[in-house]
């Protein structure tokens, strides 16, 4: 009886490690598909050209905090539609010299710029509260 409790729990557990891991990191961020691309130097350097409000994004497929931050994220943008953030999203895992850059400790960082001065910088903040405070500090386009 204690080997089938035993393996019965292991199967809810390997079930739900298996539907976590397989939701797509995208599934509730509509609105921030909108204001969000991959990164390159290219757009990071002709958004800061522009003197435009910039969201850096050091993003993890993997990382359940980096999901987290982008349903805080696509809450921020759907109650904000107008807002003129551009979010620059940076692969942890395959664009180290830009992490490097950022001065990224980890995936899970954000750092926000206008043109080429760092306005916040912050590292696995899940907050909405401390995330929306800084986002619409400086958001123009804010409701």
């Amino acid at each position: 009886m204690k080997t089938m409790i035993t393996v019965a729990i292991a199967v809810i557990s390997l079930a739900a490690a298996a539907f976590f891991l397989l939701t797509p990191a995208n599934a509730s961020t509509e609105h921030l598909v909108k204001h969000k691309q991959a990164f390159t130097e290219t757009a990071f350097r002709q958004a800061q050209a522009e003197n435009r409000l910039i969201l850096i994004d050091v993003y993890a497929p993997w990382c359940p905090t980096c999901r987290r931050q982008h349903t805080v994220l696509n809450d921020y943008f759907a109650q904000n539609p107008n807002s003129d953030i551009l979010v620059l999203q940076v692969d942890f895992d395959n664009q180290k010299d830009w992490v490097s850059y950022f001065k990224a400790p980890r995936q899970s960082t954000l750092a926000l710029y206008r043109g080429e001065e760092q306005l916040w910088f912050s590292v696995a903040q899940t907050r909405e509260s401390t995330i929306f405070a800084e986002l619409k500090k400086h958001d123009q386009g804010a409701d």
